[in-house]
């Protein structure tokens, strides 16, 4: 639990990618915040809940420690979104009702929407399944 509160502390904090290393994946929130500039470089995995407290939230948070290469490895930035009254431009764009995950291709295409923690294997494999990933993988060969 004390790695999740780390990960909050870190995601609320900055104005960017937060950055502690160059490998860091959270994107901070605010009310402004386009995932469009993430558009062909990165897949965005929007992690949405009503409070920080929401044990979805924090259940989802442990998959994603516990397999952050997996989505390293997949150029994933993860945001964060857990306070519906900012109003950011992400819940009016995808109007989350309570705690969903939604996956993001690097093309902007909504590839996964699930209102209840999803394991990163399995979002691994959504990914993997995805025309532009693919790709990537031949090309890694």
């Amino acid at each position: 639990m004390k790695f999740v509160t780390s990960i909050l502390f870190a995601a609320f904090c900055a104005s960017q990618v937060v950055a502690s290393d160059a490998d860091t994946i959270f994107l901070d929130v605010t009310p402004s915040t386009d995932i469009g500039a993430y558009e062909w470089q990165n897949r965005v995995l929007v992690v949405f809940a009503n409070s920080d407290r929401d044990p979805r939230f924090q259940d989802q948070l442990a998959m994603i420690n516990e397999e952050v290469e997996a989505l390293r490895d997949r150029d994933v930035v993860v945001a964060i979104d857990t306070n519906p009254a900012m109003k950011s431009k992400l819940r009016t764009t995808f109007r989350p009702h309570g705690f969903m995950i939604l996956l993001i291709g690097k093309d902007g295409h909504k590839a996964l929407r699930k209102p209840f923690p999803w394991d990163i294997r399995e979002i691994s494999r959504t990914i993997d399944k995805m025309p532009m990933r693919q790709q990537e993988m031949r090309q890694d060969n």
